[in-house]
C-alpha cells in the first residue's frame, strides 16, 4: 500500500483550477465569468478538502459543491427575511 501525499493533492487541485482557467477562456465571453467564478471556488476550500480526498479532481468538486449550497442557503434565507419584512 502507498503513502497518501498530501502535497500531491493540493497540487492536483491547483493544475486543475489551472486547467478550469484555461477553459474558461475557451468560452463565450458572456460564459468566461462563469469558469472563472468556478476556478475561484475550486480553490476556497482545497487546503481543507485534501484531508479527507485522495483525488485532486474530488477536492476541487467538493470545495465547489460548498460554496453553491452555502450561496444557495444565504438566498433561502434573505428571501425569508423579505418575506416577513413589510
Amino acid at each position: 500500500m502507498t503513502g497518501r501525499s498530501f502535497a500531491s493533492v493540493r497540487q492536483g487541485v491547483k493544475s486543475t483550477a489551472d486547467h478550469w482557467a484555461r477553459s474558461s477562456r475557451a468560452l463565450k465571453k458572456d460564459d468566461q465569468p462563469y469558469g472563472e467564478k468556478l476556478v475561484e471556488l475550486a480553490k476556497r476550500h482545497a487546503s481543507e478538502a485534501f484531508y479527507g480526498c485522495d483525488d485532486p479532481l474530488e477536492a476541487a468538486v467538493f470545495s465547489v459543491l460548498v460554496e453553491m449550497i452555502k450561496k444557495q442557503e444565504q438566498q433561502e434565507q434573505d428571501q425569508k427575511e423579505s418575506d416577513v419584512d413589510p
